[in-house]
């Protein structure tokens, strides 16, 4: 039982990224909302395969158990967030980017400490703190932001 709210917040914040997920490939162009999903999964799973590996991070409840990382914020709810970020950032300058990164960083690693504190979620081990999660968060939502711009590029000539 004592799990039980870890578990409904798992549920529900799965359900959530979906239905983000599936509103959010509605809107033009898919293919570069796609290619961004994906890229943030990847960059987000291989980071955070990272950081368990060398002790910085745990999940103590997880979505699936052979999973030492966890599969909903790496594969689900980060990727959707990468895409929403890009969608609003789009026609942006660079300033405009480094705002709305701050913007669009902010609230997710409140929100990890949060759970850090409250739940069983995640749990911070030896130096990690939440300007760690903000770097990594906010770094990788610049990768992929910088990533898809050269694919965009890419793809004009």
């Amino acid at each position: 039982m004592a799990n039980q709210f870890e578990k409904n917040t798992i549920r529900l914040s799965f359900f959530i990224g979906i239905v983000s997920f599936l509103n959010l490939i509605r809107k033009p162009p898919l293919k570069d909302w796609l290619i961004i999903f994906l890229l943030k999964g990847y960059i987000a799973s291989i980071l955070d395969n990272i950081l368990v590996k060398k002790g910085y991070l745990k999940y103590p409840v997880n979505l699936f158990k052979s999973f030492d990382i966890s599969v909903l914020f790496s594969y689900v709810i980060f990727p959707v967030m990468c895409i929403y970020f890009n969608q609003v950032t789009k026609k942006s300058n660079i300033l405009g980017i480094l705002t709305k990164c701050f913007i669009f960083t902010f609230p997710a690693v409140v929100a990890e400490l949060w759970l850090e504190k409250n739940t069983k979620l995640i749990t911070y081990k030896k130096s990690w703190t939440g300007i760690h999660s903000f770097i990594s968060i906010a770094s990788t939502f610049l990768i992929v932001r910088f990533l898809i711009t050269l694919i965009r590029k890419s793809a004009e000539k």
